[in-house]
């Protein structure tokens, strides 16, 4: 009779752990509205997982970012904002001295046919407020984006990734 109580005890600690992470999907959309494909954030231990499923680019290495609010409604992608980031003196690129950019995020290639599959990881942010890092669904939100060219890592503000040519909304709870 003992071993009941204490069943249903490591089932109630054990069934949350099993449970699916968070995630949310977005539709990828260019600057006419047309469909890019999607993108879907998945929240980790120590941050978000990344799976990129894009077509419609042009081939070659593209910068990937997290901008800062959930607004793709102008055609060049600016109501979208700058990087997210929790510090007002930004500096962008894995390989620049100092770098604290958030929204960093590793650049994604798109074969001859213009399709681009890629799974990118950040520890620099989370779906969720657990307040250790940005959340990507705070009160305004923010986007994922996608760069003409590909991000160097180093020049500033955005490693020279160029144009912004698709993007996704990650709305906010």
């Amino acid at each position: 009779m003992r071993l009941v109580p204490i069943a249903l005890a490591i089932a109630a600690i054990a069934l949350p752990a099993l449970a699916s992470p968070a995630s949310v999907t977005v539709d990828l959309k260019g600057p006419k509205g047309e469909d890019l494909g999607k993108a879907t954030v998945t929240e980790g231990a120590r941050g978000v997982l990344v799976r990129v499923d894009a077509k419609g680019l042009t081939p070659g290495w593209h910068g990937l970012h997290f901008h800062e609010k959930a607004d793709c409604s102008t055609p060049d992608f600016k109501s979208a904002g700058g990087h997210v980031h929790t510090v007002a003196a930004v500096v962008h690129g894995f390989l620049a001295k100092g770098s604290n950019d958030d929204g960093d995020l590793p650049n994604i290639f798109a074969g001859a046919d213009g399709v681009a599959k890629a799974d990118v990881f950040s520890g620099f942010v989370e779906l969720g407020e657990s307040h250790s890092r940005p959340s990507l669904q705070d009160a305004d939100g923010s986007a994922i984006v996608i760069h003409a060219k590909a991000d160097d890592y180093l020049s500033q503000p955005i490693g020279g990734a160029g144009d912004r040519v698709a993007c996704g909304v990650i709305k906010s709870k």
